[in-house]
């Protein structure tokens, strides 16, 4: 159930995984599962704890940059990029690898080393022309950089990169891009919206108009009664 709730309801998932802690408190994936829980509702602490506990149990290196992530996330970037340096971070796979940098390059801005957190971010993988799960946000992460920056020309280029390996729309790349060449997107619904609302008054003056009409045409025809009747008046007299 967190796993199933975490992206589109974080409380929820939250609120299962304490249940699962007062069940099976003793479990590796019972403490991680609570960990991403309290790391998805920004409790740094909370979910820090639970990911050492996970990681004591089971001796794995695999939670390592998002637990330096949840130091950045408690206000200690110095804390996340030792966490960068340390030896865990060579046990670590490719994508853990790849994680760890984009986690370093985070604290180098929430340090304003806008210029480290560029060079953190150029890498073999960064350059490399193949598709795989974390280049769209590592793309993204250094167009974001150089943006942060003012290099907003190379930044360009990087977003276009980033929408190109994002297949799966796990970045707002595309959005990002657009804003750059001054394009405006406009809410259809709330544009038919704004056409019903139109068409509603239109109809409205129609028939104001018709009643309007109506009630000109009803007086001409009084008018018209009204001369008719002096006129068979006047004959009459004339008769007299």
């Amino acid at each position: 159930m967190v796993a199933r709730l975490i992206d589109e309801d974080p409380e929820g998932a939250y609120g299962y995984s304490k249940v699962a802690l007062r069940l099976a408190s003793r479990v590796a994936a019972v403490r991680e599962a609570a960990g991403f829980a309290a790391y998805a509702n920004q409790k740094y602490s909370e979910a820090l704890a639970e990911f050492r506990a996970a990681r004591r149990m089971t001796g794995s290196v695999e939670l390592w940059p998002v637990m330096a992530d949840c130091e950045r996330g408690l206000g200690r970037p110095e804390k996340a990029l030792d966490m960068a340096g340390a030896p865990e971070v060579h046990k670590l796979d490719k994508a853990g690898q790849v994680e760890m940098r984009l986690v370093a390059a985070g604290a180098r801005r929430d340090m304003d080393q806008l210029d480290a957190a560029i060079v953190t971010l150029q890498s073999s993988e960064l350059a490399s022309n193949s598709i795989q799960p974390w280049t769209a946000r590592l793309r993204y992460a250094y167009a974001d950089a150089l943006l942060a920056a003012g290099r907003e020309g190379e930044a360009r280029e990087w977003f276009a990169k980033a929408v190109e390996a994002d297949r799966d729309g796990s970045t707002d790349a595309s959005d990002r891009l657009a804003e750059m060449d001054g394009v405006e997107f406009v809410d259809a619904l709330d544009e038919g919206e704004g056409d019903s609302a139109t068409g509603a008054e239109a109809t409205e003056a129609e028939a104001t108009d018709a009643k309007a009409a109506e009630a000109e045409a009803e007086v001409d025809g009084d008018s018209a009664d009204e001369d008719l009747v002096d006129e068979e008046g006047g004959e009459e007299r004339d008769k007299d």
